[in-house]
């Protein structure tokens, strides 16, 4: 079988895993796992949060089933040991911290959590790359940790985080292709796959189903985990900052967040409605028009962070420059017109 193939059966795996799935889960832990409305929580009604158990079965189900399915040479999948012990351990906690709501775990629990599920990253061999060690490890606790963080923060809003976790992880996928990075091309397929499983119900009236912390975690820390494999600086060193681009919402979100608070005096950490997807909706946006806008943002930095890998020198440095400050620029109209 070729590995495109391979990879195009991971993705049905765990879509089909997921989404068959989900329903009973939805059921049987409604008891233990629900999400009741807080006031950033406008929801009506206590919502199940099983959509991050349903994603864990599909993307490790899927995950599975490739090394069952498959003979390849011993060694050659070593890394997606490392992705399927740290997701689970990031999920692990996420599970908890959803029973135990609406107090949770503690952040710094959390934060432990994911710092050893970089480090068993790290372990297996899936680092930053660019900088010699021990600095490449210290960045990639900070980018683990930060990037989970990130999605678990963005998710705010139905088919926000799970749709873009879906476009990001194709946009690893593509730009991971023509190395054969292995790990990173299964992973981002079965994240991919499971994601599209679970957003039919998070978008139902009958059926919803939220992701949970379990689940917005999980995603956060894989595709930080896909981040850290593609071969970006193949033809320009520049390229290495090219997951920046990918994931650029969720970063931005989080640092205009993380400033508007600590401007009003909150704690970065206080939950508050400044997300810039809740910004858009009370300026008049509808949620179909704002997650259209996310989600036709997050193409358009797709497509010019593959241009990045492909282009010579200066083009990396402008298109650097012309997200930058489109992103500044943003921030500004968010300021100044929204509240």
């Amino acid at each position: 079988m070729s590995h495109l193939f391979l990879y195009l059966l991971a993705l049905l795996i765990a879509l089909l895993l997921c989404a068959a799935s989900l329903p009973r889960l939805r059921r049987l832990l409604a008891p233990w796992l629900g999400d009741a409305p807080t006031k950033l929580k406008n929801h009506i009604g206590i919502v199940p949060a099983a959509g991050g158990c349903a994603v864990a079965l599909g993307f490790f189900g899927s995950l599975t089933a490739v090394r069952l399915l498959t003979n390849f040479p011993t060694g050659t999948l070593t890394n997606l040991r490392g992705v399927f012990l740290g997701g689970a351990l990031v999920f692990a906690a996420g599970i908890i911290d959803d029973i135990k709501k609406p107090a949770g775990i503690s952040p710094w629990a959390k934060l432990a959590c994911q710092i050893l599920a970089a480090v068993i990253l790290i372990h297996y061999g899936i680092s930053v790359q660019f900088l010699p060690q021990p600095w490449g490890w210290a960045l990639t606790l900070l980018w683990v940790a930060g990037i989970t963080n990130a999605i678990n923060l963005f998710d705010i809003m139905d088919g926000l985080a799970a749709g873009q976790a879906v476009l990001a992880a194709a946009a690893f996928a593509v730009i991971s292709l023509p190395s054969e990075f292995i790990y990173v091309n299964f992973a981002a397929a079965a994240l991919a796959g499971a994601c599209l499983g679970f957003l039919p119900y998070n978008h139902s009236a009958k059926l919803k189903t939220f992701l949970g912390d379990s689940g917005s975690n999980l995603l956060g820390f894989l595709l930080a985990a896909c981040a850290l494999g593609a071969k970006y600086s193949m033809r320009n060193p520049a390229a290495v900052f090219v997951p920046l681009i990918i994931l650029a919402l969720p970063i931005f979100d989080t640092v205009f967040v993380s400033l508007t608070r600590i401007s009003k005096g909150i704690s970065p950490l206080k939950g508050t409605p400044d997300h810039f997807p809740l910004r858009l909706e009370r300026a008049g946006l509808s949620r179909g028009a704002v997650l259209f806008i996310c989600t036709a943002a997050t193409l358009v930095y797709a497509a010019l962070a593959y241009a990045i890998t492909k282009a010579p020198a200066p083009w990396p440095v402008i298109i650097y420059a012309l997200v930058a400050a489109d992103l500044i620029l943003f921030g500004v109209f968010l300021i100044w017109k929204t509240k």
